[in-house]
């Protein structure tokens, strides 16, 4: 395809177009086949990639971009019809790309949040950073089916089962348990409202084309949130104050439990050391703390005991100990700690 002129920098060109090689090669096969599709033409043609240059680096992942692009209208066709749209829609597209954020904001990652939470006595008071619209602060409202060695463990909520049923395979024998929540609250740099039909389009659009079922659940899960809304605060975790406010909020009775599930990759890494410090330590405002992370093996030295060596999945962790592998959504669960009484 030929290329275009563009007014981004070669540099700055090459590195999308690198980026979206990546992303085509090594992320987007397996979940959307549209999606390793565009971005493996993004790769190959230096006038769209000219075109994405002109995005905040920050802002140019290409789920991100490929989300934003259907927000406005982009047509689920071949790369030819896309890349059409992008050089007729540029200016949008720079624009609205440059003030989101990629917010995936997945139930599913309670199934590989629940063994950590069935550690922990309860009631609790979940506090999530990163939580978009708060849809993992509801582990206590959805249905749990894990696959394990050819039999299926079911969870239910008291009330029955769930409108959000959570499928996730697993190896190993964690405790499993319904968590009691007592409050559910989180901090967000751009929190969205379950209620709010445009925030809900937009968490709807960041499913990726192909991923059958998953539009679906986070529909059934905003509704959840929408009839029971929980505590969102606008502002950056990494800042002690902010955490401080929301920390607050939490009733005394309660065990404060802080959730990170996949969001500390995308904090910058000044941030994300503050926030690391800071719950490593156990406390905010002395008020006590547990906490729940799942994060990429290598992201931080926080660990607190042997991280698995397996070379695929996230790290799920209680209070920087390890205690499984996880797929980053929540599809996969290999518990690697004993079984054992709720602690705390």
């Amino acid at each position: 395809m030929d290329a275009e002129p563009v007014d981004a920098a070669p540099a700055e060109i090459a590195a999308v177009q690198e980026r979206y090689g990546r992303f085509a090669r090594d992320e987007a096969p397996a979940r959307s086949a549209l999606y390793a599709a565009w971005a493996s033409g993004v790769a190959e043609d230096q006038g769209i990639a000219g075109i994405l240059a002109r995005i905040p680096a920050v802002r140019r992942q290409p789920p991100l971009v490929f989300a934003v692009s259907r927000l406005l209208g982009a047509p689920l066709a071949g790369f030819a019809a896309w890349a059409e749209w992008v050089r007729a829609h540029t200016e949008a597209l720079v624009e609205e790309t440059g003030r989101r954020t990629l917010q995936t904001n997945e139930p599913l990652r309670c199934a590989a949040l629940l063994p950590a939470l069935a550690l922990i006595g309860g009631p609790v008071a979940l506090l999530e950073l990163g939580a978009s619209a708060g849809l993992c602060l509801y582990p206590d409202r959805y249905s749990y089916r894990y696959d394990r060695d050819g039999e299926t463990i079911a969870l239910d909520p008291a009330g029955g089962a769930s409108r959000v049923v959570l499928r996730s395979e697993l190896a190993g024998d964690p405790r499993l348990r319904m968590p009691r929540v007592g409050w559910r609250g989180g901090i967000d740099l751009a929190p969205r409202d379950a209620a709010d039909p445009e925030d809900r389009r937009f968490l709807e659009t960041l499913v990726w084309p192909g991923e059958e079922g998953r539009a679906a659940r986070i529909r059934a899960a905003l509704d959840i949130a929408r009839d029971d809304p929980p505590t969102l605060l606008r502002g950056d975790a990494s800042d002690p104050a902010v955490l401080a406010r929301a920390v607050s909020l939490v009733p005394e009775e309660l065990t404060l439990v802080v959730t990170t599930p996949g969001v500390l990759p995308h904090v910058p890494r000044a941030g994300r050391e503050r926030i690391v410090e800071t719950l490593s330590r156990g406390e905010i405002a002395g008020r006590p703390l547990r906490w729940i992370t799942i994060d990429p093996r290598e992201l931080h030295g926080a660990w607190r005991g042997p991280v698995s060596a397996e070379a695929d999945g996230f790290v799920l962790a209680l209070d920087a100990e390890p205690l499984a592998t996880v797929d980053p959504l929540g599809a996969r669960v290999v518990w690697h700690r004993g079984s054992g009484a709720p602690r705390g």
